[in-house]
């Protein structure tokens, strides 16, 4: 009896080569027997590794196959990857692959999704055994307060998914947390396995499975902005370290809120550099900012109003693109079924409006935080994890912080707000979406103050200043216009939060 192991990253094109291959010999074969093995491609080369020190083996690539030697009291022999068991099936078996290189990958995407679908259904399962552990640190912030009924609705991981929930905080706090923990328990939901307080820093994320990292509560005391900048530091490296060290493999980390949301997500995949994958910014809150104005400018609900896309420093310089926005179910003379949709851009003919008072409401809202309390730091949170856990919905964009790989222009490193939809467990940028494209200037006006914002909380960089065009004039309270290059660009501009203000901790 032949007993084979492929091993396998889920959407490498040589695993699915090889796939096929042996499925075709154990088919064929009543003495062959082929047992497959596939890691998501976040793990496989740490997976890869593991097992060859294991078993003193030297394999770099995808896939890895060996043949089991159980039955014959010894290790594992390792053939090789696909090449030699190709060579292994001509030689033994007189069996060869004509696949052809699109099949190969077809395959391994298919393979993929049926990976990522598996991996679901088996936290669904463990999850009736062991519950998620949902960590919220500054629990004693307003939003907290708000954001543990909507946890605990099953709303966000459904109503099959048990939670044990624990509230993080300092010393302090820990009578307000206790009272907290007693409400949250007199909810009597149905999904929630336990509710604890935790305030000894050593302990903090023990086996988290999702991390929020909420605001801290303002002290009243006014720093400089680089104070404050600074100040992000030592907490940003504490929880990266204790994350990356107590917490789940697969943890999900949130950093919501309206100060410093970029940066704080931008510290913690420097400090956590193993989960910096699963580590995003909530840019949800001030998407939802940007509806609830269109909409009452509209004279409709924000509900209706559909793909508005925040780009850049989601609590500064931020720049709203309504390009893409569509509204639903608007009263007009044009009338359609609940999928009929029209441009948002198309039905506002105050170009004055759009330019000026609609720029000035989002920056007196990125400003200074107004309306953006706990109430609407914990439904975007909420949503955001909703959306990470299910999917978002279908053909609709979403806002997410995420560290950017040179899509769009933006540089490489930077944590950057960007369009996105959730699925399969993770989130996927919208690279292909057209007449999107932004002007040199204001890309770098947004990329100059998020690189200048890591800069000075390192030390590597003594003042922050905010980004001046050349063509600027010295007004410092007038904002830049996005260039009109076309219709998809008129009545853009960019709304700035950062500039010239000192910020209250």
């Amino acid at each position: 009896m032949a007993k084979f192991v492929l091993a396998g990253r889920a959407d490498c094109p040589f695993y699915a080569k090889a796939e096929v291959l042996a499925d075709y010999l154990q088919k064929n074969l009543p003495d062959f027997q082929i047992f497959k093995i596939t890691q998501h491609p976040h793990v496989w080369e740490e997976w890869l590794k593991d097992l060859c020190e294991k078993n003193k083996w030297n394999h770099e690539d995808s896939p890895i196959i060996w043949r089991e030697l159980l039955d014959r009291g010894g290790k594992g022999l390792l053939l090789g990857g696909y090449n030699e068991f190709l060579e292994h099936a001509q030689l033994y078996y007189g069996v060869t692959s004509s696949m052809t290189t699109e099949l190969m990958k077809v395959i391994a995407q298919e393979n993929l999704g049926s990976h990522i679908e598996k991996e679901l259904e088996k936290e669904a399962l463990k999850s009736l055994i062991d519950p998620l552990q949902v960590w919220i640190t500054s629990a004693s912030a307003p939003a907290c307060y708000n954001l543990i009924p909507i946890l605990t609705s099953g709303e966000v991981f459904g109503m099959r998914t048990d939670i044990s929930i624990t509230l993080f905080d300092n010393k302090q706090a820990e009578e307000h947390l206790n009272i907290l923990a007693m409400e949250t328990w007199d909810l009597v939901s149905p999904i929630l396995r336990s509710v604890s307080v935790c305030t000894r820093v050593e302990e903090a994320f023990l086996h988290a499975h999702v991390v929020i990292i909420l605001d801290h509560p303002t002290d009243g005391e006014v720093y400089t902005l680089e104070d404050c900048l600074r100040s992000r530091v030592p907490m940003c490296r504490l929880y990266g370290y204790l994350i990356q060290k107590n917490a789940h493999d697969s943890v999900r980390v949130l950093v919501g809120g309206k100060t410093f949301v970029n940066l704080k997500a931008a510290l913690l995949m420097r400090y956590a550099p193993n989960i910096a994958h699963n580590i995003i910014a909530v840019a949800l809150g001030v998407e939802g900012e940007a509806k609830a104005a269109l909409a009452r400018k509209l004279k409709t609900t924000p509900s209706c109003i559909k793909d508005v896309i925040i780009w850049g420093n989601i609590s500064g310089n931020s720049y709203v693109d309504l390009r893409k926005a569509k509204i639903y179910r608007y009263e007009s003379a044009i009338w359609g079924p609940p999928h009929f949709s029209r441009p948002v851009l198309s039905l506002i003919f105050d170009s004055e409006w759009v330019n000026k008072d609609f720029v000035a409401t989002i920056k007196q809202l990125n400003t200074t935080g107004k309306q953006f309390g706990g109430i609407l730091a914990a439904h975007s949170i909420a949503t955001t994890l909703k959306y990470w856990y299910h999917g978002s919905p279908p053909e609709e964009i979403v806002s997410l912080g995420v560290l950017s790989e040179g899509q769009f222009g933006i540089p490489e490193g930077l944590v950057f707000s960007m369009p996105v939809k959730f699925e399969n467990g993770t989130w996927v940028v919208l690279t292909d979406l057209e007449d999107i494209e932004i002007s040199e200037e204001i890309m770098t006006r947004m990329t100059s103050d998020l690189i200048q914002e890591k800069l000075v909380a390192l030390g590597d960089l003594i003042h922050f200043q905010p980004y001046q065009s050349e063509n600027r004039s010295a007004e410092t309270d007038e904002k830049t216009t996005l260039p009109t290059t076309d219709d998809n660009q008129e009545n853009q501009r960019v709304s700035d939060g950062s500039e010239g203000k000192t910020v209250e901790q």
